[in-house]
């Protein structure tokens, strides 16, 4: 009866958080003008607001539009997906934007990633959108030349995205291949490579050829939850696995 008491009372402080703080600015301005409150609690007070204020912003609801997310996906926190579609055991974190992009399973996403959107003609006489057909956020359109802004992103299986990575619209990026903190990805990435930088670049391979053209062969992320745990008794060694599968076929 507590839980569910505990859970009823944030879901009212969720859906009502903007009335919750401007009620407590407005206890604050009562007691501040009424009482003359010293400088001290004043900021005793301005200290509970922020505190309250970063409650509110990781209480805050996911925003899912138009999406497909496998039951067993995880959003962690404040994240927003539109358009897009996300696999099995792929985790989401933070403060993450995913627009209009396919993700695969067993990715990692860590927080503050933005992948897709929308984008601009460079090679016009503007990026402006009111210079193509569509709508805008302007609902006004100066010539009706054709243009898709919205190009789709593919994040393949098991891709892992560090803090903070920005991936341009249309941008593919292979099965495993890694992408360091803080890197802008603004074209495609071959599978099992590891990129960074800004723009990000390859750093290097997450193993030979020959290695990854079996792993991709393996498409051990298709594999039903059984096999998956036959699999993962050598999943810490890649040789061994793939062996003990050539063997097993």
């Amino acid at each position: 009866m507590i839980h569910v008491l505990t859970f009823f009372c944030i879901s009212v402080i969720i859906k009502y958080r903007n009335i919750v703080l401007k009620s407590f600015y407005v206890t604050y301005v009562y007691l501040r003008f009424k009482h003359k409150i010293s400088a001290i609690n004043k900021e005793v007070i301005y200290m509970i607001s922020y505190i309250i204020s970063r409650i509110m912003t990781r209480l805050s609801l996911k925003s899912i539009r138009n999406s497909k997310i496998d039951k067993k996906a995880k959003l962690i926190g404040k994240v927003s997906v539109i358009n897009s579609q996300i696999g099995r055991y792929t985790y989401i974190s933070n403060n993450s934007a995913v627009i209009n992009t396919e993700i695969g399973s067993f990715c990692s996403i860590a927080s503050g990633c933005s992948i897709g959107g929308a984008s601009h003609p460079s090679d016009w006489m503007s990026t402006s959108p009111v210079f193509h057909s569509g709508r805008n956020v302007f609902m006004k359109n100066f010539s009706s030349h054709p243009f898709n802004p919205y190009k789709k992103s593919i994040i393949g299986n098991d891709v892992w995205l560090g803090l903070r990575v920005f991936v341009k619209a249309g941008v593919k990026i292979g099965d495993g291949a890694i992408i360091g903190m803080g890197s802008i990805v603004t074209k495609d990435v071959p599978p099992y490579e590891i990129w960074a930088g800004n723009p990000a670049r390859k750093i290097s391979d997450r193993f030979d050829n020959e290695t990854k053209e079996k792993l991709l062969a393996l498409n051990w992320w298709e594999l039903d939850e059984k096999n998956l745990k036959e699999l993962a008794k050598s999943a810490n060694d890649v040789n061994k696995l793939l062996h003990e599968t050539e063997n097993s076929k």
